[in-house]
């Protein structure tokens, strides 16, 4: 089969859509396909990457349009940050940007058999349904993979306006199908479609068992959190709080690069919290499997789920998944005492296997070919 994916992230980026991306295209090509990526090149990163893993490489562009430096202080930094969100609420600045890119980088391609957009952003399909209308013999089946709901997203600050859900239902209503990781995300998009929308879990590469460093005890209770924050809703700063009252002696790892919010904690909890960046996958699962357990962040909602949960889950550690706001206090403090009777325990992860999931699509794709 002769596949075109499209993102706006890929290898090396560091993130949710680029591994999503990434493994998909280099587990299809394992499966015996034809695939094209076309994704905005991060230098020779990109490249060397699609040679090595016999990919052929469209270059959306680099992009031009780039968020507002809110660096500095004082009152032009709050009229910026003002300025700089603004700009993304009402007219998804700069992430529109990818959507004019798509448009001109594939407007002279066709004859694939499949093509599929990832978002974040939803922009990616938002462009690719603008060409199909032009371009109809592009591909024979489109299927647009969302990571999070656009429109019904209830976890933001801000509501999105209302004339994007044109922008949503265009799309919605030109794809053959619509992917969702998990099944509350159905949920999150408008009723007319829910007939088009199907669970492909994100796919994950796991790694031999001799990947893994042996397990020993750590001498104080020793967690980890990797990821970012949403405030108000996936917010450390309230367990952050409940901790700095704990006499207890533990060490909190944060793997994070939202620094700036948990760093009055850091000051008060001393040698008990420590702050480090984002770490390679590979490099960050080594290190998450020396933990003594892992601490997940909810997100509220059953809209979305966040994937580090099933890299969570591959370490072996027990996980703790707390909400915010709602604190299990007995839960927690079990833990800290190395009882894990209350941890969370993922149904079978096969569903996440890369190869499960490639294989998801193509049949997906076969399906909407031949109704």
């Amino acid at each position: 089969m002769k596949i075109l994916i499209v993102s706006k992230a890929f290898h090396p980026q560091n993130n949710p859509r680029s591994f999503r991306t990434t493994e998909l295209a280099t587990e299809l090509v394992r499966q015996g396909h034809e695939v094209t990526v076309a994704v905005p090149v991060e230098g020779e990163g990109t490249r060397n990457y699609c040679q090595k893993n016999s990919m052929t490489l469209i270059d959306l562009g680099k992009p031009k349009w780039r968020e507002m430096d809110i660096t500095g202080s004082g009152p032009f930094r709050l009229i910026r940050r003002v300025v700089r969100r603004g700009a993304f609420t009402l007219f998804e600045f700069p992430d529109i940007e990818i959507a004019f890119q798509i448009k001109r980088a594939l407007k002279n391609h066709s004859g694939f058999d499949l093509a599929i957009t990832i978002a974040a952003p939803h922009s990616v399909h938002w462009g690719f349904r603008a060409l199909l209308s032009r371009n109809k013999n592009l591909c024979q089946t489109w299927i647009a993979d969302c990571g999070d709901p656009f429109m019904g997203n209830t976890i933001d600050t801000f509501r999105k306006p209302f004339y994007f859900k044109f922008f949503e239902k265009a799309f919605c209503r030109r794809a053959d199908s619509i992917t969702v990781p998990v099944p509350g995300a159905v949920e999150g998009y408008y009723p007319e479609f829910h007939s088009k929308i199907h669970v492909i879990s994100q796919g994950f590469r796991f790694p031999e068992p001799d990947f893994w460093p042996e397990y020993s005890p750590n001498p104080v209770p020793t967690f980890a959190f990797a990821g970012g924050f949403i405030p108000g809703v996936r917010d450390p700063r309230p367990i952050l709080d409940w901790l700095v009252t704990r006499p207890d002696s533990f060490k909190f790892i944060f793997y994070t690069q939202q620094t700036d919010l948990i760093q009055s904690h850091a000051e008060m909890l001393g040698s008990r919290l420590e702050i480090r960046g984002y770490l390679p996958r590979q490099q960050l699962l080594i290190e998450l499997a020396k933990m003594d357990f892992l601490v997940n962040i909810e997100n509220r909602t059953s809209l979305m789920s966040p994937s580090k949960l099933i890299d969570y889950a591959m370490t072996g550690r027990p996980i703790l998944s707390l909400d915010s706001y709602n604190i299990n206090h007995e839960a927690f403090e079990k833990f800290l005492k190395k009882n894990y009777s209350q941890q969370v325990r993922l149904p079978d992860l096969g569903s996440y296997r890369i190869e499960n999931v490639a294989r998801r699509f193509v049949e997906l794709a076969l399906k909407e070919r031949f109704i």
